[in-house]
C-alpha cells in the first residue's frame, strides 16, 4: 500500500506534541510515586512494606500489558490505543488524588498503569507514522531525550511539589496536562493501516502472567524473607514464558513478535538493548550505595552527584538520534556502548576517596554512551520491521528497556547476596560487561529499513 510519507506540518509537530507531552507524564508518574510514599505512609497509618504497593501495581500494571496492547494497537489502530492510554491514565490520576485509603490508591495506581501502557507500547510505531522516513532518527532520539529527561526529572518535580502541597498533588496536576494532550492527539494523530485479525486472548493472559511474575519475582529479590516466592516466581514466569513463545510460532501475527525476531538486525537490536538496561540498571542502583555508603556523601549530594548521568543521556540520544539519519547507526550504537563500557569501567577503577570531580565525569561518560546508543539501536529495531509490523517491534522495545532493567536489579541481588566484598566493584564490573558484549554484534550490523505501507493524513474521525 503506497500513502504518504509522515505527516505534514503543522499537524507532525503537534501530532509528536501529544506523543511526547503523553510520554512524559507516563515516565515522570513512574518516578515521582517514590517520593511520594512518605507521605502516604503517613497519612494512611499503614507500614512501609504495604505502601511499597503503591510503586509496584502500576510497574507490574504496565509490564503485564505492554505486548497484549502493542498487538491490539495493530488491530485497531495505534492512534486508538494511544488516545485510550491516555484517557484512561488521566482519569485514573484523578482517582488516585481523591483516594482514601491505600486499596483505592492502589487500584487507581492499577488502572493508571494500565493506560500509561497504551501509551508506552506503541509510542515508537506512532512516531514512525508521524515522521518521514529519512527523519526517524532524530525522532527517536527526541523519544529517548523525553524519557532520560523526565526519569532525571522525576525527584526534583515531586520534592518541589511537595515542599508546596500534599502528595495528591502529584496525581492532579496530570488531568489538565492529560486533557490538552488527548485533545490535541484527536486532531493530530494520524490514521494507520489496521490488520484484520483478531485480539487473542489466550496469548494476552500468557504475556500478562509471564512478564507480571518474572517481574515480580525479580522485584522480591532483594527480601531475604521472601526470596524462596521470589524465586517460585520466576522459575513460573519462564516456564510460561516457553509456553507462551512456543505458542507463537504457528500463529500468522504473533503477540510476541517472532516473526521480527527472525531477522537478525532486529534480534540483535532487541538483545543488544536487553543488555544495555541491564547494565544500566545494574550501574544506576548501586551507585547509592557508593556514594552514600561508601564514599560517605549526604543523601542530597548523592542525589545531585547522580543527576548528570541521564541529563547527559537525554542530550547524547537527542544528538546520536540526528547522526542515525545520515551516518550508519549500528557503528553509531557500537561507539556508543565502546563509551558507556568505558565509563563503567572507569567508576570500577577511581580512587578510594575520589573527588566529586572525578565521579561526575566519569557519571558523565557513562551517560554519554548509552545516550549514543540508544537513538540509533532503536532505529534499527523499528525500521527493521515492516511499517504494518511496528506495534510488535514497540511493544518489544519497551519490553526489552523492562526486561533489561529488571535483570539488572537481579543481578545486583545476586552480587549483595552472593559476594561477601567487595560488592560495588563487582556490579560495576558486570555492568562492563554487559555494556561492551554488545560493541562487536552492534557493528556487524546491516542496516535494512522495511516500508511496506505509509500514513494517510488523518480525517476528524471518533474515537
Amino acid at each position: 500500500m503506497q500513502f504518504q510519507d509522515g505527516l505534514p506540518e503543522p499537524q507532525r509537530s503537534l501530532a509528536f506534541a501529544t506523543v511526547a507531552i503523553a510520554l512524559f507524564l507516563a515516565v515522570l508518574d513512574s518516578a515521582i510515586a517514590n517520593i511520594a510514599l512518605p507521605p502516604i505512609t503517613h497519612q494512611f497509618g499503614i507500614e512501609r512494606t504495604d505502601a511499597i504497593w503503591v510503586v509496584n501495581g502500576f510497574q507490574l500494571a504496565v509490564t503485564m500489558v505492554l505486548l497484549p496492547l502493542a498487538s491490539l494497537g495493530e488491530i485497531v489502530g495505534y492512534r486508538r490505543v494511544y488516545l485510550g492510554g491516555v484517557a484512561l491514565f488521566t482519569t485514573a490520576s484523578l482517582a488516585c488524588a481523591f483516594s482514601n485509603s491505600l486499596p483505592t490508591l492502589v487500584a487507581a495506581r492499577v488502572i493508571q498503569g494500565l493506560g500509561a501502557a497504551g501509551i508506552m507500547s506503541i509510542n515508537i510505531a506512532l512516531v514512525r507514522f508521524i515522521f518521514p522516513q529519512a527523519m526517524l532518527g532524530r525522532a527517536v532520539g527526541k523519544v529517548a531525550m523525553i524519557v532520560g529527561v523526565s526519569s532525571a526529572a522525576g525527584p526534583t518535580i515531586a520534592g518541589l511539589i511537595l515542599a508546596v502541597a500534599p502528595w495528591q498533588m502529584l496525581f492532579l496536576v496530570n488531568v489538565p496536562v492529560g486533557i490538552i494532550a488527548f485533545l490535541i492527539g484527536l486532531k493530530t494523530l494520524p490514521v494507520t493501516p489496521t490488520s484484520h485479525g483478531r485480539f487473542d486472548i489466550r496469548s494476552a493472559l500468557l504475556s500478562a502472567a509471564t512478564f507480571g511474575l518474572f517481574i515480580s519475582g525479580v522485584n522480591g529479590l532483594g527480601h531475604s524473607e521472601g526470596l524462596a516466592l521470589s524465586l517460585a516466581q520466576i522459575g513460573a514466569g519462564l516456564v510460561i514464558g516457553a509456553v507462551f513463545a512456543w505458542s507463537q510460532l504457528k500463529l500468522p501475527v504473533p503477540m510476541l513478535p517472532v516473526d521480527l525476531l527472525r531477522r537478525p538486525v532486529f534480534a540483535l537490536s532487541a538483545t543488544t538493548s536487553v543488555c544495555s538496561f541491564a547494565a544500566q540498571s545494574l550501574a544506576f542502583v548501586c551507585l547509592p550505595f557508593l556514594l552514600h555508603d561508601s564514599l560517605q556523601r549526604s543523601a542530597s549530594e548523592t542525589g545531585l552527584l547522580i543527576t548528570p548521568w541521564p541529563i547527559t543521556t537525554a542530550a547524547a540520544a537527542y544528538f546520536a538520534g540526528h547522526l542515525a539519519d545520515r551516518l550508519a547507526p549500528g557503528k553509531i550504537a557500537a561507539a556508543g556502548l565502546a563509551v558507556f563500557a568505558l565509563g563503567l569501567l572507569s567508576l570500577t577503577l577511581m580512587p578510594d576517596q575520589p573527588s566529586n570531580f572525578d565521579l561526575v565525569w566519569r557519571l558523565m561518560l557513562a551517560g554519554l554512551g548509552f545516550g549514543f546508543f540508544q537513538s540509533p539501536n532503536n532505529k534499527m529495531l523499528i525500521a527493521s520491521a515492516p511499517r504494518s509490523r511496528s506495534g510488535g517491534a514497540s511493544g518489544i522495545q519497551s519490553t526489552a528497556r523492562l526486561v533489561g532493567q529488571s535483570t539488572g536489579v537481579a543481578l545486583l541481588a545476586a552480587i549483595f547476596g552472593l559476594m561477601p566484598d567487595h560488592q560495588i566493584t563487582v556490579a560495576l564490573g558486570a555492568a562492563t560487561v554487559l555494556a561492551a558484549a554488545g560493541i562487536l554484534p552492534s557493528a556487524l550490523r546491516r542496516f535494512e529499513p522495511q516500508d511496506d505501507v505509509t500514513v494517510i493524513a488523518p480525517p476528524r474521525p471518533t474515537i
